[in-house]
């Protein structure tokens, strides 16, 4: 079984004005669930987690929902929330009564896009994620390197949320060692709590154009030493990862990147973590093999 944890879709005349910066005319068109189904199909991938694209706006939720509704291997929606707004419980409850609510496993701000490192330490933030956690929610942490830190203050401020780190935390693949090692003690700090899972996902298009799965290997080992395999799971990142890769070379790097690990360790990282962290398991009659022993 593979569970994608990580992917997108979008249709860029609905306000994904991030999609006219230079170099994305690749993934500047409509990405829909058919295309989605025909990837997942030649990749052998059975179910999904659909992620919020960086529209920012509450309409994409009932979008997504209703799209996870209609898409059979589309087991759950992390949708966009601006987690200082203020009314993060009634947004939740909003969204739960759209068509699809039910499909509704996780939430996402674009901190990333927040010039302040300590974003995460705001008064506003932290009840907004402590309203989350009370949602019984996840919460992807979509940040950059240099935020690492004040999302280890959070995640020890609120061991009742279960935090997701997208992306590993973007580290800066394309410096090689120097990039690894200003990422690599912050990494572990938030690796130490145990409400705290990540995403080998994005790796690729933190990689230099010209990159291989070497690059990604020295990562990709420090984050199996730091979270193991039943905190870590595979996302593709499409179609993102497409200004690097297809789909398919993205599943074959994460494989080829991966230090050895047992059938069972291999299926927490493919699976097990995804179905556990955003609580699929029963949300959609997989067709797949049974768990390993």
């Amino acid at each position: 079984m593979i569970i994608d944890s990580h992917h997108h879709l979008w249709r860029p005349d609905r306000g994904y004005t991030w999609l006219d910066e230079p170099g994305l005319a690749v993934i500047r068109r409509p990405f829909t669930p058919q295309d989605l189904i025909a990837e997942l199909t030649a990749a052998g991938v059975q179910g999904t987690v659909l992620v919020e694209g960086g529209r920012c706006h509450p309409d994409e939720a009932a979008e997504f929902l209703g799209y996870a509704a209609d898409t059979a291997p589309i087991l759950g929606v992390v949708a966009w929330l601006d987690v200082a707004c203020g009314r993060v419980g009634e947004t939740i409850a909003g969204y739960r009564r759209l068509r699809g609510g039910e499909l509704l496993v996780g939430l996402r701000s674009q901190v990333q896009g927040e010039t302040d490192p300590d974003y995460l330490d705001r008064p506003e933030v932290r009840r907004g994620l402590a309203e989350i956690a009370a949602a019984g929610l996840a919460f992807d942490l979509v940040i950059r390197a240099d935020q690492l830190p004040s999302a280890v203050r959070a995640a020890r401020a609120l061991p009742e949320l279960r935090f997701v780190l997208d992306h590993l935390g973007k580290p800066r693949i394309d410096e090689g060692a120097a990039g690894l090692r200003r990422w690599r003690t912050p990494f572990a700090d938030l690796a130490a709590h145990p409400n705290v899972t990540a995403k080998l996902s994005g790796l690729v298009t933190e990689a230099a154009p010209d990159w291989s799965p070497a690059d990604l290997r020295p990562f990709v080992e420090v984050a199996v030493a730091q979270f193991g395999p039943q905190r870590l799971m595979f996302g593709s990142d499409w179609p993102v990862c497409l200004l690097r890769s297809d789909y398919p070379g993205v599943l074959r790097a994460l494989q080829a990147a991966l230090p050895p690990l047992t059938d069972r360790q291999r299926y927490e990282v493919f699976a097990g973590t995804a179905l556990r962290t955003y609580d699929l398991a029963g949300r959609r009659e997989l067709a797949a093999p049974a768990r390993p022993a």
